[in-house]
């Protein structure tokens, strides 16, 4: 904010006409700063309106010369002085002198032309001797200054005429905290033989009582100590004032000095200060009022913002009251509800503490803040600047790379070239860990008055803040502490939410929850291998998802043969990661890489997406297997880190079916270092080459999901259909090895050796009956014993309840599925008790075979084989004493024993087979002829 210094930096160069030599001592001394009242009294009452300003200043001289005259050490060439913070200047307080009326100097007089009421104080400039003067001591010269129409890049410009020459002064704003106001003189003319300089400028230029001082009426060829009038200049001026003291208390102001001289460019400086300090902060009055609201009336909608601060400050402008404390800091709380965007990630760019520091007038372009980290406006006016608003930007900070080292930061930066003003201010925001609910604290805040801020942070689909997800009436709160020292004020604003998102009905007491749910393989050539995509949505406004439960359709299944395991060290590690260091360097080996997920989070049309991979690993909460979702959690400019979701990974027992277990899986996280996701668009891809199969079944099927939802209700059914094509197009050609080994004789208990092998690229078995020869049967001595349902499910079915046992080989895994067969009971649902083969190994997978007689003949039934491929099928049962099967006859008495095989393919085809069923019975020896 541009505040004028009218503190004119006091030393004013003479020009004279001769030269003295000079040395390598230029320095500065006697310098000083004062503000009076008009008794002479010193004025401390901070917010007032100073009678004068008085800035003191000389060089160091030395005497030469047979006159014994004092000369200066060098001659002044720059001079800057940085005046008292919080002192500030009404350009305007005056009206303004041309460029012409200026430099149209009467050659007698040595005036210029400027109106009387553009004068604001006058200069008593010591110099050393001058043409037409006698040599001796030091003369004062006292001259008018005026207020100049400013020149391009300055905010105000201040000069006088000394000895017929025209010197401007520079008034401006200094482009650093705290940023006081500055006043510089730059490449005096050589020659001169200034000592010193005695500036006062008025606080009250319209004052009556400076009217024997003003402009025309101050002799400026007088060279009395003292400042000679020659009348009374009155002006129509009103009496508005061009100082104001600084709103807070604290000890003495100070004002710091440097200069160079021709002779040195080596800069020399010095400090000055008042007195006496400000005081009187208790009684200034401080009442700023905010109005705050989103740029929509929607709940649960992207969402910029329209902020507003206003001060009535009438004390400002007022010659005979005193001006209100400025702000000193802003404590912006929002509302429940109202968070930052994920939408606004995308595209998003940000400022680094190297940009904004070298952010000002003039930078080439990308050396401050960049274009793509603005997102928003600011616009001030004060009434030191009238017509002249101060515009500028808001930045997003780069995080952990700002002046609060947080997340969150915001940087406003105004730059006016024209006036030459650029000033910058860094603001903290915080986000609530557990429910998102913004804090932006602006504090040190520059102390120069304004009417009015508004603050405008960018409206659409992208907008960075999101509103309630609820109708009704909100509050955003400004917590606003005075420079003064007094107690800060809380100022309330309300906005309302009157309707759903994208103009709906406002919501009711709960949240709806209908997510949408596409899943299938890229290409459903039965038996082929495919990559299988799964999509899951939301709209705005509905619960959020949480967690997600699918069951794949039966028949798709994953080869995990050869895959790595990512490690438990790696999933660890990849938790500890940065978003941009995941990415950088994965955790998890790449062969246990199974997928791909891309994650859409934020409201609206635009979502931002953050991709993730998904990889293979070990057991997890009692499941023999977990898919790890590792997600580098980078939005545009933000890294909230890397997330990682383990989901526990198993097959069905008597489908085989893949399902991941919602209850024993890991939620997915709803709020991230304060930003709530608001995920709204899931979206996985099982695209590891030659990992997913499709079934040899294009029965109908579908995909399920149980999704659950913020509410804490009960999961949320959802399926999409399913079908494989063109099954008919494998083959189905399984073969059958039977043996009965031991006893042949009637009455001998033979064990049973099958070994089913179906043929590579042939549809899955789905469903298998073996009807064994007339002359086996079933000793019902030998299964009197059989294991029950509530025995098997708790593993603990008796020892002589085991027939025998099984081993199934599939090219998905690694090692065989085996285990025992058991005599189960089926609760009295068939005459015999089951088969069942429980295979264990990775995976447990229970066959189940139902055993009955038809025409005399054992047969057992797999009525539900699993859409899996098996390379090698063995069931042995045992012989002897444990041994299930009995002779009805002499097996060695029977020509062309066999049994009946009935198998269907998961395509539909049947195959009918006699297998020959070998035994152990001994070839004759043909007889010697």
């Amino acid at each position: 904010m541009k505040r004028l210094t009218l503190s004119i930096a006091a030393a004013l160069l003479c020009i004279l006409f001769a030269a003295a030599p000079a040395s390598a001592d230029f320095g500065l001394k006697d310098l000083g700063i004062e503000f009076t009242e008009a008794d002479g009294s010193q004025a401390t009452q901070a917010g007032s309106h100073p009678y004068a300003f008085t800035t003191k200043l000389a060089v160091n001289g030395k005497i030469a010369g047979e006159e014994g005259m004092e000369f200066p050490d060098g001659e002044l060439r720059t001079l800057r002085i940085s005046q008292p913070t919080g002192m500030v200047g009404d350009r305007d307080a005056t009206p303004h002198c041309s460029g012409a009326d200026f430099v149209t100097i009467n050659q007698e007089t040595s005036k210029n032309a400027c109106p009387d009421a553009t004068a604001v104080g006058y200069a008593a400039v010591r110099i050393s001797l001058f043409d037409g003067i006698e040599p001796g001591d030091p003369r004062t010269l006292h001259v008018p200054v005026f207020n100049l129409v400013p020149r391009p890049g300055t905010a105000a410009t201040l000069g006088f005429v000394a000895l017929k020459l025209p010197v401007t002064i520079d008034v401006g704003v200094s482009h650093s905290p705290p940023y006081n106001i500055a006043v510089s003189l730059a490449d005096s003319p050589q020659g001169g033989q200034f000592l010193g300089s005695e500036v006062t400028i008025w606080g009250v230029p319209g004052d009556p009582s400076h009217d024997p001082f003003r402009g025309s009426c101050l002799d400026a060829l007088n060279f009395s100590e003292d400042p000679v009038s020659q009348g009374t200049c009155k002006t129509s001026l009103a009496p508005r004032p061009f100082l104001t003291l600084p709103r807070s208390c604290s000890g003495p102001l100070t004002s710091h000095f440097e200069a160079s001289s021709w002779q040195s460019p080596a800069l020399v400086s010095g400090d000055a200060s008042t007195p006496l300090g400000i005081d009187s902060c208790s009684e200034l009055l401080f009442g700023p009022t905010i109005a705050a609201r989103p740029t929509t009336t929607a709940a649960e909608s992207a969402a910029g913002l329209e902020f507003d601060v206003d001060v009535e400050d009438e004390g400002l402008t007022s010659p005979t009251s005193r001006a209100q404390s400025d702000i000193k800091k802003i404590v912006t709380t929002f509302p429940e509800g109202m968070t930052v965007n994920p939408s606004a990630g995308e595209g998003l760019g940000a400022c680094s503490l190297a940009q904004y520091n070298a952010q000002d007038i003039g930078v080439a372009p990308g050396v401050g803040c960049p274009e793509d980290s603005k997102i928003g406006t600011v616009r001030v006016d004060t009434p030191l600047l009238q017509n002249e608003p101060l515009e500028g930007s808001v930045y997003i900070a780069k995080q952990y790379e700002n002046p609060f080292d947080s997340l969150l930061a915001l940087y406003i930066a105004f730059e006016n070239p024209e006036l030459g003003i650029s000033i910058k201010q860094a603001g903290r925001m915080e986000a609530d860990p557990e429910t998102g609910r913004l804090t932006s604290t602006f504090e040190d805040i520059p102390q120069f008055p304004f009417s009015h801020l508004a603050l405008r942070v960018k409206t659409g689909p992208r907008s960075p803040l999101v509103t309630p997800s609820a109708c009704g009436r909100y509050a955003i709160e400004a917590e606003l502490t005075p420079w003064s020292g007094n107690a800060p004020i809380t100022a309330t604003s309300t906005f309302d939410v009157t309707s759903g998102p994208n103009g709906s009905p406002c919501p009711g007491g709960s949240r709806p929850f209908h997510p949408g749910f596409e899943a299938g393989s890229t290409n459903n050539n039965a038996g082929s291998y495919s990559p299988f995509n799964l999509r899951l949505t939301r709209s705005d406004g509905e619960e959020e998802i949480t967690k997600l439960s699918p069951t794949l359709p039966p028949g798709v299944v994953g080869k995990i043969a050869g895959m790595a395991r990512c490690s438990e060290a790696a999933i660890a590690a990849a938790r500890s990661k940065s978003g941009r260091e995941e990415l950088a360097s994965p955790s998890c080996p790449a062969d246990s890489r199974m997928g791909r997920t891309l994650a859409g989070a934020g409201v609206g049309s635009s979502l931002t997406y953050a991709p993730g991979s998904i990889y293979l690993a070990g057991p997890f909460r009692g499941a023999p297997l977990s898919a790890v979702a590792v997600s580098p959690a980078v939005a545009g400019p933000f890294d909230l880190g890397t997330v990682v979701i383990r989901l526990a990974l198993n097959l069905n027992p008597t489908t085989a079916v893949v399902e991941i277990d919602g209850a024993g899986s890991e939620p997915i996280p709803r709020i991230l270092a304060g930003i709530p996701l608001r995920l709204r668009d899931l979206r996985v891809y099982v695209d590891r080459p030659d990992f997913t199969l499709n079934p040899t079944s294009c029965d109908p099927a579908s995909t399920k999901a149980a999704v659950f939802g913020s509410g804490g209700g009960a999961p949320v059914s959802v399926a999409s259909r399913y079908q494989a094509a063109n099954c008919a197009a494998l083959g189905f050609k399984p073969a059958l090895k039977l043996r009965l080994k031991g006893g042949t004789k009637r009455g001998d208990h033979p064990a049973l050796h099958s070994v089913l092998t179906p043929r590579r690229g042939d549809a899955n078995i789905g469903k298998a009956v073996v009807t064994l020869p007339r002359s086996e049967f079933i000793d019902s001595e030998h299964v009197n014993n059989p294991c029950t349902r509530v025995q098997f499910n708790a593993g603990n079915c008796p020892k002589v309840s085991v027939l025998g046992t099984a081993r199934a080989t599939s090219p998905l895994l690694d090692e065989p599925l085996e285990g025992p067969v058991y005599f189960r009971s089926n609760g009295g649902e068939r005459l015999l008790p089951d088969v069942v083969a429980d295979l264990h190994g990775l995976f447990r997978i229970i066959l189940i075979g139902k055993v009955d007689s038809k025409g005399g003949r054992v047969r057992a039934t797999f009525d539900e084989v699993p859409d899996a491929p098996v390379t090698k099928f063995n069931l042995d049962l045992y012989g002897g004493k444990r041994g299930l099967l009995v002779n009805s006859r002499n097996l060695c008495a029977q020509k062309n024993l066999s049994a009946k095989l009935t198998l269907t393919g998961q395509n539909g085809k049947e195959l009918l087979q006699q297998p020959a069923l070998k035994t152990d019975c001994k070839k004759k020896k043909p007889k010697k002829g």
